[in-house]
C-alpha cells in the first residue's frame, strides 16, 4: 500500500512510519520539520519539507505519489498555545487539514486516518470516557479537532473518503521533542538530565492516561489496514486510543524520577535528583481525563502491549542514550 503521513518525522508519526514499513508498505512523508526532525526516519524515506498549509504544493505531491491512503498527524499540539494563539491552531488543524483532504480525493486516495484527541475532546471527565459521551472541548485546540471529525464527516459523506479518527489519550515515548510546550514526560526528562529539579503545575493533581507511542503507532496501522467491510457508507469510524489507567502528575514524576535516578547511577553518578518544585497552574489543563479503548479492540482488535512503567523506563533510557 502507499501511504503520505503527514507529520511523519514528528514523535508519532516516525513511529508510525516505522510500523508502515515493518508492514512492507511504501512510505513517504510532508513535514515542515518546525517540530520533527529527518534523524527520526530511515533516510531512503522521502520527506516534502512542506507546511500542510501549501495547498498547491501538498495537492502536487499526492498527485504525483498516488497514495492510497493518508495519514494526517501534522498539527499545532499545544493547548496552551491553542489558548493564546487560536487563529494560528485554526489556520494549521483547520486549514492545513482541509489542504490535505482536498488533494486526498483529487488524488483518488481512499482512506484517511487522522490524529484527534479524546485527551481534550471529552472535557474533564472522571471515569474513562466512551466514543458515545458528549464532546465538551474546552480549548481551542480542542474545538479544531472536534471540527476536523465532523469535516471527515463531510468528506466522507460527499466524496466517499473513508476515515478514521484516533482520539489519542496522552501520548509519551522515545523521539517526543523535550522543547517549548511538549509532553509532561518529555519535559521532566530534560529536567532530570541536566540535575534540576522537576517544576510541576499546580498541586499536581491532575489525572491523565498515558498511551506510549509505539502503541498508538499500532492502533495507526490497523486502521491504516482496516477492511473497507468495517465501514459504513458515508461514516466515519471514531475509536479512543489510551488505556483507561489514570495517573496523576505527581506519582508520574516519582516514577519518572526512580528511572532516571537508576540511570545516572548506573554511569557512577552520586548526585540524588532533587524533589519537585511546584509552580502555578496551567491555563487550560484539565484536572482529570480517561478514555474507554474498548471499542478500538474490537474494531481494530487492539490494545496497548506496553505498561506505564515499561513505557517511562524505555522513555527514560532514549532521552538519557542522547544527552
Amino acid at each position: 500500500m502507499k501511504i503520505i503521513i503527514t507529520g511523519g518525522a514528528g514523535f508519532i508519526g516516525s513511529h508510525i512510519v516505522d510500523a508502515c514499513i515493518h508492514s512492507g508498505h511504501a512510505i513517504e512523508i510532508i513535514d515542515d520539520l518546525s517540530t520533527g526532525s529527518s534523524e527520526n526516519v530511515p533516510r531512503d524515506i522521502p520527506i516534502h519539507r512542506i507546511d500542510i498549509r501549501d495547498t498547491n504544493a501538498v495537492t502536487e505531491i499526492f498527485k504525483t505519489f498516488q497514495p492510497d491512503t493518508v495519514c494526517h498527524q501534522a498539527a499545532q499540539l499545544s493547548v496552551s498555545r491553542s489558548i493564546r494563539e487560536p487563529l494560528l491552531d485554526a489556520d494549521i488543524n483547520c486549514l492545513g487539514l482541509l489542504s490535505v483532504l482536498d488533494a486526498a480525493v483529487a488524488a483518488g486516495c481512499k482512506r484517511m486516518v487522522f490524529a484527534s484527541s479524546g485527551g481534550v475532546l471529552y472535557g474533564d471527565v472522571t471515569a474513562p470516557a466512551s466514543e458515545t459521551a458528549p464532546a465538551n472541548p474546552l480549548s481551542p485546540y480542542g474545538i479544531t479537532k472536534w471540527a476536523g471529525e465532523k469535516y471527515l464527516d463531510f468528506y466522507a459523506r460527499e466524496h466517499g473518503l473513508t476515515s478514521v479518527a484516533l482520539r489519542y489519550s496522552n501520548v509519551f515515548g522515545p523521539r517526543q521533542n523535550p522543547h517549548g510546550e511538549a509532553g509532561v514526560i518529555a519535559i521532566f526528562c530534560k529536567q532530570f538530565l541536566n540535575g534540576n529539579a522537576a517544576r510541576i503545575n499546580g498541586d499536581g493533581k491532575y489525572v491523565r492516561d498515558y498511551v506510549y507511542g509505539p502503541d498508538v503507532a499500532a492502533a495507526n496501522l490497523a486502521a491504516i489496514e482496516l477492511a473497507e467491510t468495517s465501514f459504513a457508507p458515508g461514516k466515519v469510524v471514531s475509536l479512543n486510543i489510551g488505556t483507561g489507567i489514570g495517573t496523576d502528575v505527581n506519582a508520574l514524576e516519582m516514577k519518572l524520577r526512580t528511572h532516571m535516578g537508576l540511570l545516572r547511577k548506573s554511569t557512577g553518578e552520586k548526585k540524588i535528583l532533587p524533589s519537585p518544585e511546584h509552580g502555578p497552574e496551567r491555563v487550560g489543563d484539565l484536572r482529570s481525563n480517561l478514555l474507554d479503548a474498548s471499542l478500538a479492540s474490537n474494531v481494530l482488535d487492539w490494545k496497548p502491549t506496553h505498561s506505564l512503567d515499561e513505557g517511562l523506563e524505555a522513555t527514560s533510557r532514549w532521552f538519557f542514550e542522547k544527552k
